[in-house]
This record gives C-alpha cells, sequence and structure tokens, in this order.
C-alpha cells in the first residue's frame, strides 16, 4: 500500500466520524430522555408550605440590660407589636434572659423570626423562632398589662417580726433559743474547750400571781 492509499483511507474514517454513525449502529446506547422521544418528561410538584398563622415568637438568650422597653422600641421597627412579655424571678424580678411577643400580623411575625434569629446583640446571640397557635400557654400574657410588680419579701418578713406575740408564740420563741444554747453548750464542751457560756436572760418567765380581793371590798 502506498502513501497515496494510506491518505485515501484517512481521509475516509475522518469523513465517516464527521457523518455519525451508520444505519443499525448504536443500537447498545439508551436514549438519556425517559420514554424516548416526542414524550415530555412528569414534573413533581412540590408540596406547598402551610398558610402561616402564629403571631407570638419565642426570643431566647436575651442580654442584660435589654428589657420591656427596649425590645418594645427595638422590635416595632418591623410592624405592630400587641404584647411583649419578659420572664422574670418571682422573688427577686431579675430577667430569665426569654421571652414572647406578639404581633398584629402573622407576615411580621414571621419576618423577625426568619431574620432574627441568630443575630447578634450585645454579644449575645438571640434565638427567635414561630410559637404554633396550639402550643401558646394560655396563661402565658396573664398579668402583662399591670406588669411585674416584685414581691418585698424584706417588708414581709419585718411585718412578721415587728407584730406583737400573744404568750403562747413567746414562750415558744424562748423554747427555741433555749434549746439552741444547750447544743452550743454541749457541742463546746465535747470540743474539750473551757469555757462557761453566760447565762440566758429572760429565759425564765415568772409565773403570774393571782390577786385576791375581799369579799367585803
Amino acid at each position: 500500500m502506498g502513501m497515496r492509499d494510506k491518505k485515501r483511507n484517512q481521509k475516509r474514517v475522518l469523513a465517516r466520524r464527521i457523518a455519525g454513525p451508520r444505519a443499525g449502529e448504536g443500537k447498545d446506547f439508551l436514549p438519556l430522555e425517559r420514554g424516548g422521544p416526542g414524550k415530555r418528561l412528569r414534573t413533581v410538584q412540590e408540596p406547598e408550605e402551610p398558610e402561616n398563622t402564629a403571631t407570638v415568637v419565642y426570643i431566647g438568650h436575651i442580654p442584660h440590660g435589654f428589657y420591656e422597653d427596649q425590645m418594645q422600641g427595638f422590635f416595632k421597627q418591623f410592624g405592630d407589636i400587641k404584647r411583649l412579655r419578659i420572664a422574670r424571678n418571682r422573688k427577686t424580678g431579675k430577667s430569665k434572659h426569654y421571652g414572647f411577643i406578639e404581633f398584629e400580623s402573622p407576615l411580621v411575625a414571621k419576618v423577625v423570626a426568619d431574620e432574627m434569629n441568630n443575630y447578634l446583640l450585645f454579644e449575645h446571640t438571640l434565638r427567635v423562632t414561630l410559637v404554633p397557635p396550639e402550643k401558646v400557654h394560655p396563661k402565658l400574657w396573664k398579668g402583662v398589662r399591670r406588669g411585674f410588680i416584685p414581691i418585698d419579701r424584706v417588708a414581709i418578713e419585718r411585718k412578721k417580726h415587728n407584730k406583737d406575740k400573744t404568750t403562747e408564740e413567746h414562750k415558744k420563741m424562748v423554747e427555741g433559743i433555749v434549746k439552741r444554747d444547750e447544743k452550743r453548750r454541749k457541742r463546746i464542751k465535747a470540743a474539750g474547750i473551757d469555757y462557761e457560756c453566760p447565762a440566758l436572760l429572760g429565759s425564765t418567765q415568772p409565773s403570774a400571781k393571782k390577786i385576791k380581793f375581799d369579799e367585803d371590798q
């Protein structure tokens, strides 16, 4: 075979490659589209998201100093606020660093939950989520209108301490003092300490004297 024949064969091979496979070739290959040509693919319909009706938003990791007035002023930029509450300690009145906000519109509540979640505020990362209506506690907003009024425990104990005691209450109080004093003396003696505790004054009350009156008087 000469050089001319080789060149002719090369040209024929290139021509076949450019022209594509002949009839009957390529039967081992499957079509990429399902159902073959001329058939449309079925589109899978994604389920529609249920309509949001939640208007209450839970806010966690609230920083110190960010209380009712500050929250009212900050979150009202999103929309109208219906009610707002921060969980507080009943005894001290201090914040528990979480609270709830109820908006007038469910759309506003969803925007707040989407945009403010993981928001960095005063070195605290807020946790904001929607609360479904069926999970809102019926007593969540009880007393929210009058605000939080902490109980003055000091005034209660002062009044309890300063009130006039009856004879039975005074006797019971003295008995308790005497018992505690005896236990203290025993502990000192058991420790090997030579110490004489001073006597308690007023631990013994004289019995009331009966006054007899003459019949003539």
